[in-house]
């Protein structure tokens, strides 16, 4: 058989006597074989449609080449199989595997690509409330922050009896001259202070804030939209707020109390309330000294009351804690009654629960790079923050419908992207079919099978 031989292919060390050569001449391969099930876990939420309607199209349909719901399907994809940048799109326009997701195999004009470039998907992240003469596509703010709580309340079978409504604000350091860019003491960068409101691993809301404002500011608004809107679907469901001691301000307990949400925030140490837990912290201490200086807890249930901000006296439940040679004190707020749970199962299982927000945050921006917030106007960086929430939003039903059964039922979304998404493939096209053939090395073949088939029953209901 005759040595194949070109100029064009890389040499690399030789390999048991034969030389190892490589050349870009492979055809259509991607690196997205993987990305197949997004488009599978779309069909089931219909989330890429539904985005793409809060879009208003004033172009010319007859004229126009990539349709909003195009772009808006090549945005979300895009952030959730690793590419945060437009300027990614100049190449993956080209890539076989968004033109199918895309649902889209060629262009109608000779000089384009099935999807979009950068510069089409830049003036969609700029577009206005309104049309104008030069941003033609605008978007519904009101629209897209219902759809995150109405994919929330379809992605449950019933009601539940109880939900937790977790808050927290976190920085979004920026490292230009954004529109609404602050420097923050706290954090010590110039930053946005965006609000995250989850309900376990589902997102409700992501806003976009200045950084020059206290963190619960509009906590009250956010939280007051998204209760009317569950309750609406769900008129027995209690809600539980919970947060920390930055959201522990009268207004939005008020609000609570008013409207029949409980609450349980952390509260911020001070002097009387280290007195009122005083006897406490001295029994835990000796306990701990007793114990081999190992940590010791007592608790302590008290109604309490600041001395202006406050308008009414509040349970409170107070951590007197001895730990490390020293006394560590943390404290509660909680619209609770003492009959429904005492106060260490309160702050251990309860409050405590909340930490787990922190990690949701993490895989928003970390994985889904919700901090790129490099445009210079406000409005399009909470456009962009919306994208990669969608596709957080996007995965996580991946992970909820196809993935239940496997062994990445809670894997991170950059874990699922890693081992499920990131797969080589070889596309052939046909007149008949289209063969995404993925590596026959790839070590999950079960667990893409299973996500296959579980995403395939359910995008028939």
């Amino acid at each position: 058989m005759p040595t194949e031989c070109s100029s064009d292919f890389l040499g690399f060390a030789r390999v048991d006597g034969r030389e190892v050569v490589a050349g870009f001449d492979g055809g259509a391969i991607t690196s997205d074989g993987g990305g197949l099930l997004l488009g599978a876990t779309d069909r089931c939420i219909k989330l890429v449609e539904r985005f793409a309607s809060c879009f208003r199209d004033v172009r010319c349909q007859e004229l126009i080449e990539h349709r909003v719901s195009t772009l808006v399907g090549q945005r979300v994809f895009g952030i959730a199989l690793g590419y945060e940048d437009l300027i990614d799109h100049d190449e993956l326009r080209h890539d076989p595997v968004m033109a199918v997701l895309a649902g889209k195999l060629a262009a109608r004009r000779p000089d384009c690509a099935p999807v979009a470039g950068k510069s089409t998907l830049n003036r969609l992240e700029l577009s206005h409330t309104e049309p104008t003469r030069y941003h033609k596509i605008a978007h519904d703010r009101e629209a897209i922050e219902n759809l995150f709580v109405d994919l929330f309340l379809e992605a449950h079978k019933g009601a539940p009896k109880q939900i937790v409504l977790d808050l927290d604000a976190t920085d979004d350091p920026l490292h230009g001259h954004q529109e609404g860019r602050f420097f923050h003491g706290y954090y010590d960068c110039y930053c946005y202070l965006p609000l995250y409101v989850f309900c376990g691993r589902h997102l409700l809301a992501a806003k976009l804030r200045r950084s020059n404002i206290d963190g619960a500011a509009g906590a009250k608004e956010e939280v007051a939209r998204i209760a009317v809107r569950i309750r609406s679907r769900w008129p027995k469901t209690r809600i539980l707020l919970r947060a920390d001691s930055g959201f522990a301000r009268e207004e939005l307990m008020v609000w609570c109390e008013d409207n029949g949400v409980d609450y349980l925030f952390g509260l911020a140490r001070n002097e009387r309330l280290g007195a009122e837990i005083a006897s406490e912290l001295a029994a835990a201490k000796t306990a701990s000294q007793n114990n081999g200086g190992k940590p010791a807890r007592r608790f302590k249930d008290f109604l309490w009351t600041t001395r202006d901000s406050w308008s009414r006296r509040r349970r409170v439940v107070g951590k007197a804690e001895f730990t490390q040679g020293k006394e560590n004190p943390r404290f509660v707020v909680t619209s609770l009654p003492r009959s429904h749970c005492k106060g260490r199962y309160l702050y251990e299982k309860l409050y405590c629960a909340r930490g787990e927000m922190e990690n949701r945050i993490k895989e928003c921006q970390m994985d889904l790079f919700a901090d790129r917030t490099s445009t210079a106007t406000m409005g399009a960086n909470q456009l962009r923050l919306w994208f990669a929430s969608m596709a957080y939003v996007l995965v996580c039903a991946l992970r909820r419908i196809g993935l239940q059964h496997t062994q990445f039922a809670r894997a991170t979304c950059g874990t699922i992207r890693l081992k499920l998404l990131k797969i080589g493939a070889l596309v052939r096209t046909s007149v008949r079919r289209i063969k995404i053939a993925m590596a026959s090395a790839f070590p999950y073949q079960n667990e893409f099978g299973l996500a296959h088939a579980l995403l395939t029953q359910g995008a028939a209901f």
